[in-house]
């Protein structure tokens, strides 16, 4: 499981570190795609396949599946940790997320998430001011 937030600094090669904490659920490497919200996510190799057999139950006849997997599956990659603990992350990706100098890595349960920081900030910060309103619409899911 993944939790925990992390600042780290994107270099001029696009590299980033990876939180020890999670390389050790990621192994050597794992699949960064296109997220919600702006974000990176980032799978381990098992939890990508779970994915994987959920996106292939999608209807090929339905426009929104189609659109959807297309543009998940387009921009997945496989990120390989070198020895420093650090990924590549490629050029679609950081445009995608909008990656500038700071970054923020979160944990989020199955998967890690790759923000900029400013928009980190501002996700926050709307989160906190609405947690309590968010936390009682959340009470109406079967948890």
């Amino acid at each position: 499981m993944f939790m925990g937030e992390y600042r780290h600094t994107l270099d001029a090669k696009g590299r980033v570190i990876v939180p020890a904490k999670f390389r050790q659920n990621l192994g050597d490497n794992f699949v960064l795609t296109r997220g919600m919200d702006g974000c990176l996510f980032g799978y381990s190799n098992d939890q990508w396949s779970k994915i994987k057999e959920q996106l292939d139950k999608l209807p090929l006849t339905k426009k929104d599946a189609r659109a959807f997997t297309r543009f998940f599956y387009s921009s997945a990659t496989e990120a390989e940790i070198d020895k420093q603990g650090r990924i590549n992350i490629s050029s679609t990706l950081m445009d995608f997320a909008k990656l500038s100098k700071n970054c923020v890595i979160v944990g989020v349960s199955d998967r890690i998430e790759i923000w900029d920081q400013d928009k980190w900030n501002e996700f926050s910060k709307e989160a906190e001011e609405n947690f309590d309103e968010i936390s009682e619409k959340m009470m109406d899911f079967d948890l």
